[in-house]
């Protein structure tokens, strides 16, 4: 059997043969224009050699092999198009093709580098049945432009080498049976002492006692022929956890204007900030997904600093989002699905407005700090927040404006009093050349930094740091002095180590008084 009874679970997997070829021709059409048709292939640097890594069907049809050098290839086809083979765009292609696919199932998982496994349980019969399911899945696949060999099993691995392997039986069990070792996915000296030892296919490795085996080859290769014959689980992990909440609005004919598909998507805001209303809460994150019919996807995310449920504030997000984008959204020949995810959401109360006004104006500028992070980055738009740390270069941290703000609370200052410390910090502190005190490890009286010399007028300190005796690392204390020379100019300067604890030790100007 491939599968216990009890368990029902449906996998759907896809394998795209010509997948590097193929996305180079789909994301690069300038690059061939007027030499449709032409072959073509990508290579690799391998030992100083340059060797074709994946060709396009015309290239294959004529000869040209993977793992052939390219000048041997050239030599066989003179008029072969060479390019480099990026594996990085491959996997970020893959990406896209599986965010197609989460149109029929949230359980996409990639199985690199050219292949996807979906779990279908419980969803054919949203089209019907499998077959129709699959008609579907192929035919955006080939409006894409993409080639795609495909096939249903009961557990992960069957489907994925039933898909990769076009072998057939009278029943799932038979086919799996009698696909080749080399389905197995074993290791290439396994495979080969298998196909040695006369075991061709599945079946013939699963008629010999599993325990010799697991003696000759490992647990490994005993277990991957137990989750190909269904008698062991797969562990799967889905590359996008379902959120929990998200809607989503579905068309019988295609959008084919972005405004209109704009205006649905604020509707689904509504229809999101009405339920986060049911249960209180509001929404951090929202991320919406735009399926086109010939199976891409363009996605974008917003966040707020707060959590909301105001849907003119999140669509106009959206809108100052799509304005930043350097490829604005194009809906192709149409979107046929619209999707919006809230996986963010905090607990939101109604509040009392304060009658001077101030949650006015903190809301204002929460909305600010939204609109902004939108349109720059929310890394480019941060905010100071403190940190318990002894060190003052670390008391501390900035943080996107947009994250929540972590507990812990400024020093709070006497009323009419100056700060002990600068706000303007130096990184790093800047080295003093030359400094002079009355005694050795007194206060300065005169030092020289950046070439001007500074006659000390006040001394307020020291205030002693040393290293937490906790730390790993024992760096020297310092000694941190305010001082103000006779023009009046504040400086924070400290001297780096104590006498007994270094030879020499260094002064240095940590921060500037305002």
């Amino acid at each position: 059997m491939l599968s216990s009874p009890s368990t029902g679970r449906r996998y759907l997997a896809l394998f795209f043969p010509w997948l590097p070829a193929e996305r180079i021709r789909i994301t690069r059409p300038h690059v061939f224009a007027g030499r449709a048709g032409a072959p073509y292939a990508l290579t690799e640097k391998v030992k100083s050699a340059l060797r074709v890594h994946a060709i396009d069907q015309e290239a294959a049809r004529l000869g040209i092999e993977r793992g052939m050098t390219l000048a041997d290839a050239r030599a066989r086809l003179p008029e072969l198009e060479a390019f480099d083979h990026v594996p990085h765009d491959d996997h970020l292609w893959l990406e896209r093709l599986a965010d197609g696919c989460a149109r029929y199932t949230p359980w996409v998982m990639l199985d690199a580098p050219d292949g996807l496994v979906l779990d279908i349980t419980g969803c054919a019969h949203l089209l019907g049945n499998e077959t129709a399911l699959a008609t579907d899945v192929l035919a955006r696949l080939d409006r894409l432009g993409v080639t795609a060999q495909h096939a249903f099993a009961a557990n992960p691995d069957a489907a994925r080498a039933l898909a990769r392997w076009r072998s057939v039986g009278a029943n799932e069990d038979e086919a799996v049976r009698r696909l080749p070792v080399v389905a197995l996915g074993l290791e290439e000296e396994a495979t080969t002492a298998l196909k040695r030892a006369g075991l061709k296919t599945v079946g013939d490795v699963v008629a010999r006692p599993l325990s010799a085996i697991a003696a000759r080859f490992g647990n490994d290769a005993a277990t991957q022929i137990r989750r190909i014959i269904g008698e062991s689980d797969s562990p799967l992990t889905p590359r996008i956890v379902a959120p929990p909440l998200f809607v989503e609005r579905r068309f019988a004919e295609p959008v084919a204007r972005t405004e209109f598909a704009l205006t649905v998507l604020g509707e689904l805001i509504a229809q999101a900030a009405a339920r986060l209303d049911q249960t209180h809460e509001g929404g951090r994150r929202f991320e919406a997904r735009f399926f086109r019919t010939d199976g891409l996807v363009q996605r974008m995310a917003v966040e707020t600093g707060r959590p909301t449920r105001d849907v003119a504030a999140v669509l106009r997000l959206f809108r100052e989002r799509i304005e930043t984008l350097a490829d604005p959204i194009d809906p192709g020949f149409g979107f046929d699905l619209i999707r919006l995810d809230v996986p963010v959401a905090e607990r939101l109360d109604a509040a009392q407005l304060r009658l001077e006004g101030g949650a006015v104006g903190e809301a204002e500028l929460a909305q600010l700090i939204d609109r902004l992070s939108t349109r720059v980055g929310r890394g480019r738009v941060r905010r100071f927040v403190p940190r318990d740390r002894h060190l003052p270069e670390q008391a501390e941290l900035m943080l996107p404006a947009t994250d929540p703000v972590p507990p812990g609370d400024w020093p709070e200052l006497e009323t009419g009093e100056p700060p002990l410390r600068p706000i303007h910090l130096f990184d790093p502190p800047q080295l003093i050349d030359s400094i002079a005190s009355e005694v050795p490890d007194g206060p300065p009286r005169q030092f020289r930094w950046r070439r001007v010399l500074h006659d000390v007028a006040r001394v307020e300190g020291p205030e002693r740091i040393a290293t937490p005796w906790w730390g790993s690392r024992q760096a020297p204390t310092r000694d941190y002095y305010r001082v103000e020379d006779r023009r009046g100019r504040r400086f924070w300067i400290f001297r780096h180590g104590l006498y007994g604890e270094v030879t020499e030790p260094g002064w240095y100007i940590h921060g500037l008084f305002a």
